[in-house]
């Protein structure tokens, strides 16, 4: 009698979901976590949350003359309420935002 193997889990490779809609948030089923591909400059998506460069590298663009570079492995706090734009300043940068739970 064979027994039926159980599925084999698979990882989200996040860089290349992000990398299939460019200049889009694309957000992740099951929580609020997004990832974006930069293509030039995005949207703000208008939630508070951590930031987070994945590849690559970005500013984002902040008020009053004010910006912050990541790098990989770096994050930044963001908040809904205060504008912030991101923009890569190296090709393949890809971001990820996860969001604060409501």
């Amino acid at each position: 009698m064979s027994r039926a193997r159980p599925d084999v889990p698979q990882a989200l490779h996040l860089t290349r979901l992000a990398q299939g809609t460019p200049g889009e948030w694309v957000r992740l089923p099951g929580g609020d976590v997004r990832v974006l591909h930069l293509n030039g400059k995005a949207p703000q998506p208008g939630v508070d949350g951590w930031v987070v460069c994945l590849s690559g590298e970005a500013v984002i663009d902040l008020p009053l003359s004010n910006f912050v570079r990541l790098r990989p492995g770096e994050g930044y706090r963001v908040k809904a309420g205060e504008a912030w734009i991101p923009f890569d300043t190296r090709e393949g940068t890809v971001l990820m935002l996860v969001a604060d739970e409501s």
